[in-house]
């Protein structure tokens, strides 16, 4: 059963990722979740800290795509295969959350302490995409990660504004062949 709090969490998501920043307020969250109105306050007594709530929440939420998607990949197909999945679903299933992740990376910029939780979550994602980089044979696979991560991010926004039809698997084998070429 989903918990007052995690009602309040997907509210507020959904409400950054379709409306921007400025919906992200205490009593539209309550509407949108459906809650009595002061329920979100309960939880997050301040916008800071609904802000770093919602943060780390799309962190968490993230990272536990991130533990699915490190299936045993360990050819350069199962590599491609897993950042395919892992592109289609940050633009496709879970467009609203990554364009609320977005959006929040810039709200977050007078306050960096609450970028912690995307910090860490990155920091586990590079090791993910080192790691298999490594082992595809990659010369600098701490180069090449953070390469393919720039990569990815780009393709993120490109499908999640301009083109969301945009083909995955070639991109992402070409990008990775030449992360490990480089």
């Amino acid at each position: 059963m989903t918990t007052t709090r995690e009602r309040a969490l997907i509210a507020a998501v959904r409400l950054v990722g379709e409306q921007g920043v400025r919906a992200l307020t205490h009593a539209r969250v309550d509407a949108e979740a459906g809650l009595p109105k002061g329920s979100t306050s309960n939880w997050f007594r301040t916008r800071d800290a609904l802000v770093s709530g919602v943060v780390s929440w799309i962190a968490e939420l993230e990272r536990a795509d991130l533990a699915a998607a490190v299936a045993p990949a360990r050819t350069r197909e199962d590599v491609v295969d897993a950042f395919c999945r892992l592109l289609e679903n940050l633009t496709g299933r879970d467009a609203v959350r990554t364009r609320a992740r977005y959006a929040l990376f810039f709200e977050m910029t007078a306050s960096p302490d609450a970028h912690a939780p995307l910090r860490a979550q990155r920091s586990e994602f590079e090791a993910w995409t080192r790691d298999l980089l490594a082992g595809l044979g990659a010369q600098h696979p701490d180069t090449a990660a953070r390469a393919f991560l720039a990569f990815a991010a780009g393709l993120i926004v490109n499908r999640l504004t301009v083109d969301p039809a945009a083909p995955l698997r070639p991109i992402v084998a070409t990008a990775l062949q030449g992360c490990l070429d480089a």
